[in-house]
């Protein structure tokens, strides 16, 4: 499949601000899906795709952020490894069980975080004790979040963070960071998916997906310069833009 050269300049910019908004809040696809489908692409090749370009922002993120000291990519390690495991039952459940429910339950779950947080203004502001052992909550928390990125998928940087900041103790920033780490071994899973299966258009992929790394630089750089307060803000504005898509999704 062959795209018109005159697409690929918004494909590109998309691709920067997905790596932005991605990099800090998780939500990048709210930019890019639409995008993808626009110019035209099969639904199941624009997932793919997407999936691609946006696995780089998310690892370059990572990177940025453990090199920097802000998370700890050892104390991640049980993260990655539930997640997987959330990842690959979801990915099995998919091909079993609608996902028409999940689709409407969404944007209520985001609503209810969003009321919450806003409600609870000095909630991951500073680090907090944790309500779960390390092991524990990813144990509980990595397979639920992994099944749902293997299920379903959109929002759940959005969802990994809030878990961190509420159940976990951590701070915005530190739980963006590690929301980023964990986020990268579900789209490490999806990735060898849709590739295995024909659907991602690579070019594009692959183009988008440098874009995408300087998004996600820019986008890191400014959170930690900014901090959690930063981070907040840009968290609540993706979950507002969530919602409406969701809800939009849904009732139309």
């Amino acid at each position: 499949m062959t795209l018109s050269p005159w697409l690929y300049p918004v494909l590109f910019t998309g691709g920067v601000a997905a790596g932005w908004i991605d990099s800090i809040a998780g939500g990048g696809g709210l930019v890019t899906i639409p995008l993808l489908l626009w110019v035209g692409l099969p639904a199941q090749m624009v997932l793919g795709t997407n999936k691609f370009q946006s696995s780089f922002g998310s690892f370059t993120a990572a990177l940025h952020y453990t090199r920097r000291g802000v998370v700890s990519l050892h104390d991640a390690l049980p993260g990655i490894l539930f997640t997987l495991v959330g990842a690959a039952l979801g990915s099995i459940a998919v091909q079993l069980v609608s996902g028409a429910v999940l689709n409407g339950m969404i944007p209520f779950l985001l609503l209810g975080i969003a009321v919450y947080l806003l409600f609870t203004p000095s909630l991951g502001r500073k680090s907090a004790d944790p309500k779960f052992s390390r092991i524990t909550f990813y144990m509980l928390f990595g397979i639920l979040l992994g099944f749902y990125d293997g299920f379903f998928g959109p929002g759940t940087g959005s969802f990994l963070i809030f878990v961190f900041i509420r159940f976990f103790g951590l701070d915005f920033l530190r739980a963006s960071s590690a929301a980023k780490i964990v986020n990268v071994a579900t789209n490490a899973a999806a990735l060898l998916y849709f590739g295995a299966h024909g659907q991602v258009l690579w070019t594009v992929a692959a183009l988008m997906a440098v874009f995408n790394i300087s998004g996600a630089v820019f986008g890191a750089h400014l959170a930690l310069r900014h901090g959690s307060g930063f981070v907040r803000k840009v968290f609540l504005g993706v979950a507002s833009a969530l919602i409406a898509k969701f809800a939009y999704d849904t009732f139309t």
